[in-house]
C-alpha cells in the first residue's frame, strides 16, 4: 500500500525557523523504493549472532538498524498483527529480543496511598509516587505473544516523582542470549537467568533528577562487561561492572547534571570505547579501564537522545535551550576535539531532543525537538541535498525510527507508525493506526516488528 502525501498544515511545525526556504519541510514525493544497502561497519558490529536478534536498546548495532529485518510496510488492528498481548505492566521501555524469547521491563501500582517523599526545588509537570509500586521483568514468547513468565524484583514505592510524560520502568534491559539485565535506575540493576531467577542485584543509589523529571538511561553490555550513565544533580559517574557478578570494574566521576543518554561501545583503533553525551562534553572511555580518551563540548543542557557511531563517526545531538547535531570522527582522537580536525560538522538547527538518530545506508536522520519534521543527512559530510521533509499523519514522537529492508519506521504518540523508504526524497509507503498509544521504541527481528503501546504488546508480521 502506499500513500500519496498531501499538504500538511502549518499546525503541524512550531519551529520559528522553517519559515526559511531552506529549513522549510519539503512535502514527500511518490519515488520507487530503492534497495536496501545494510550497514554492518567492522567498528560497531557486535557478535555475528546477535545481528539477527534486537538484543539491546537501539538494536544490535546500536544505530536503529535491524540488518535482517524485514517486517510489513503496512497494517492496522485487523491486519498484519500476528498477536496483540495485554501488558500487567506499564512502562516505556523497549522490548529487547533474542530468538524467540521478548523481553521488557515495567511497574505496576497496587497498596494504599501513602505520603509523598518530598520532592526537589523547581518539580513540575510531574507523577507523585503515591503507592508503592512492583518493579517486573516480562519474559513472552515471541511466536504466540504469551507471557511465560514474570518476575518482581523489587516492591517499593519510588523516592522521587518522574514526569508525567514517562514512567518509573523507561530504561531499556539488555540480553546476551543467556542473562537479561534489567535497569531501574534508583530502583536497581538487576540480573536474572531466562528462568526468572535472580542472579545479583546492585543498588547504585538514589538519584537526584532536574526537576523531579524521572530516569531512563539504559544499560550497554560488551563482552563480560556492562556499562551504565549515572548522570544526576548530585555526584554523577559512569560505572563498569562484571556481568556475571554485578561487582564494578571501574568507576568515573563525571562534572555532568541530569542526563537521559544511554551509553554505547564503539571499537576505535583496535580498542573498544564506552562512550556518553553530556551537556560538559561527550566523552570517549577506554572499556578496558574507564580512562578517558577524548572530550568535545557542543550539546545543551537535558541531553537525552542517544548517540549513534558508524564507520569511524560518532553522531551525538540535543535540543533544549540550544540545538545541535554533531559529528566527530573518532580514529585517533586524543584529548579535546572541539576545533580541531575531528569535529567534522555541526547542524545548529533541527536537532532532537527525546528521539535519539538513526544511521542507515550511510545516512543519518533525525527529528526536530520531538516534533515531526525529519532531516536526512550524508554522514560524513552533514550535506543535506534534499529535505527537510515534513511527515504527514504523524504528530510528537518520542519513540526513536528504526529502519530495515529499506524502509524508515517512525511511531508516533497517538499510535500511528508512518513508513517511508530509504531514499533522497523519501516516499511515504503507508500510514498504519493500532488502538493504543506509544512512547517506547520499536524492535524488529525478522519478518516481524515488536511495538509496546501503553495496554498492549502487539507482534506486526504477515500471516503465517
Amino acid at each position: 500500500m502506499k500513500v500519496v502525501v498531501g499538504i500538511l498544515f502549518a499546525s503541524f511545525l512550531t519551529c520559528a525557523a522553517c519559515d526559511n526556504s531552506k529549513d522549510s519541510p519539503h512535502n514527500l514525493k511518490d519515488l520507487a523504493s530503492g534497495d536496501q544497502n545494510t550497514v554492518e561497519d567492522e567498528a560497531t558490529k557486535p557478535r555475528s549472532t546477535a545481528l539477527s536478534h534486537w538484543p539491546q536498546w537501539r538494536g544490535p548495532l546500536a544505530t536503529g538498524e535491524a540488518p535482517h529485518g524485514n517486517p510489513p510496510a503496512d497494517w492496522n488492528e485487523t491486519k498484519n498483527v500476528r498477536w496483540k498481548t495485554p501488558l500487567p505492566c506499564e512502562g516505556h521501555s523497549t522490548p529487547v529480543i533474542w530468538g524467540d524469547r521478548i523481553f521488557l521491563t515495567g511497574t505496576s501500582t497496587h497498596g494504599k496511598e501513602l505520603p509523598v517523599p518530598e520532592q526537589p526545588k523547581g518539580a513540575h509537570n510531574n507523577l507523585d509516587p503515591k503507592r508503592k509500586l512492583r518493579f517486573l521483568v516480562v519474559n513472552l514468547d515471541l511466536r504466540d505473544g504469551s507471557i511465560l513468565w514474570q518476575k518482581t524484583v523489587r516492591d517499593a514505592q519510588p523516592h522521587q516523582s518522574t514526569h508525567e510524560s514517562a514512567t518509573w520502568a523507561s530504561h531499556s534491559p539488555v540480553t546476551d542470549g543467556q542473562s537479561i539485565y534489567a535497569f531501574f535506575g534508583s530502583s536497581g540493576l538487576y540480573a536474572l537467568d531466562y528462568n526468572g531467577t535472580v542472579l545479583w542485584e546492585k543498588d547504585l543509589g538514589d538519584m537526584l533528577v532536574k526537576h523531579g523529571h524521572g530516569e531512563g538511561a539504559s544499560p550497554v553490555l560488551f563482552g563480560d562487561t556492562l556499562i551504565v550513565n549515572w548522570d544526576h544533580e548530585d555526584d554523577s559517574f559512569v560505572v563498569a561492572l562484571d556481568k556475571s557478578t554485578g561487582k564494578e570494574r571501574w568507576r568515573q566521576a563525571r562534572n555532568e547534571p541530569t542526563s537521559w543518554a544511554s551509553p554505547i561501545i564503539a571499537k576505535v583503533g583496535g580498542k573498544h570505547q564506552a562512550i556518553v553525551s553530556g551537556t560538559s562534553a561527550i566523552r570517549g572511555y577506554d572499556l578496558a579501564t574507564g580512562k578517558v580518551v577524548w572530550h568535545c563540548s557542543g550539546l545543551s543542557n537535558n541531553v537525552v537522545a542517544t548517540p549513534v557511531y558508524a564507520e569511524g563517526i560518532l553522531y551525538a545531538g540535543s535540543s533544549y535551550e540550544i540545538q545541535s547535531m554533531l559529528a566527530l570522527s573518532l580514529k585517533g582522537a586524543k584529548g579535546d576535539l572541539a576545533g580541531t580536525d575531528h569535529a567534522l560538522w555541526n547542524l545548529r538547527r533541527r536537532s532532537p531532543y527525546v528521539p535519539s538518530p538513526l544511521y542507515y545506508q550511510k545516512h543519518l536522520y533525525f527529528l526536530r525537538h520531538y516534533q515531526a519534521i525529519l532531516t536526512r543527512l550524508e554522514g560524513k559530510t552533514g550535506e543535506e541535498p534534499s529535505g527537510p521533509f515534513r511527515l504527514p499523519g504523524i504528530l510528537n514522537l518520542y519513540a526513536s525510527p528504526v529502519a530495515a529492508a529499506g524502509r524508515i519506521y517512525l511511531t508516533d504518540q497517538q499510535g500511528a507508525t508512518l513508513v517511508l523508504s530509504a531514499e533522497e526524497t523519501p516516499e511515504t509507503l503507508s500510514l498504519n493506526r493500532l488502538d493504543d498509544s506509544f512512547n517506547a521504541s520499536a524492535a524488529i527481528v525478522g519478518d516481524s516488528i515488536i511495538l509496546r503501546g501503553k495496554k498492549f504488546l502487539y507482534r506486526v508480521a504477515e500471516p503465517e
